[in-house]
């Protein structure tokens, strides 16, 4: 993979009416499950969705998730708390960036929806997937065919690096 595919992934908020095929989906899991984990604990736990009517509560249930009206998956990036109460959040969310990446490297669309650590999105995320209290949900991701373009960018900012220690003028 080159560092374009890092550059051309971008938040897809349209998507056409193709589903993502099975294969896909394995791929995407198989990129999160392949992300670093704090001494090699994995608290992660995936919630697939590919039903239409699910994927509609879950527009619904999220304050910024109405793509998914139009999205045909849907991820759910978990985690086990007890297994890593330190490092779960950082854990999942590199699974979650994998995630976002290897789908712009199948030519998938893809939107990070934030979950953790708002309590009210995380109880209305439970409850339409009937994830258990104990599990954290750090993240939703909306998946699908892209219906729009965006092209490949990068934000590096000069200004943010700090190079041999904090300097700032």
């Amino acid at each position: 993979m080159s560092i374009d595919i890092v550059l051309s992934r971008r938040s897809i908020r349209k998507y056409t009416d193709q589903r993502v095929s099975d294969a896909d989906m394995i791929r995407l899991l198989e990129a999160g499950m392949a992300a670093p984990s704090s001494r090699n604990l994995k608290p992660w736990h995936f919630v697939t969705v590919t039903s239409r009517e699910t994927l509609d509560r879950l527009a619904e249930a999220h304050p910024h998730g109405k793509m998914l009206f139009e999205a045909t998956a849907a991820i759910a990036v978990c985690g086990q708390i007890d297994i890593s109460p330190d490092y779960w959040v950082q854990d999942c969310s590199a699974a979650t960036e994998n995630i976002l990446v290897a789908a712009a490297a199948l030519g998938l669309g893809s939107c990070w929806l934030g979950v953790h650590p708002r309590e009210e999105r995380i109880e209305a995320i439970g409850a339409v997937l009937g994830i258990p209290d104990d599990i954290g949900i750090l993240s939703l991701i909306a998946v699908g065919h892209p219906a729009e373009k965006k092209e490949a960018r990068t934000q590096y900012d000069e200004s943010r690096v700090h190079r041999g220690g904090w300097q700032t003028d």
